[in-house]
């Protein structure tokens, strides 16, 4: 997913996708494990997108932070 998306979405849906992706990579994970992998590139991409989406939630944190300090 890229960031312009991700940042449309509300906190519950980034929770949501967090909780999809980490599922998604520990299938990688048991995939490889046994040797049937179906995307090579599975992990790769889970891993990104879940920083991606962590990144946005702290950037949230920090203007919500920012603008209490500011009044």
């Amino acid at each position: 997913m890229k960031a312009n998306e991700l940042r449309e979405k509300t906190a519950q849906e980034l929770d949501q996708i967090i909780l999809d992706r980490t599922d998604a990579l520990m299938n990688y994970r048991m995939q490889s494990a046994t040797g049937v992998v179906d995307n090579v590139r599975g992990a790769r991409e889970a891993r990104k997108d879940i920083a991606r989406i962590k990144t946005i939630q702290t950037e949230r944190e920090r203007a919500q932070a920012g603008a209490g300090e500011a009044k």
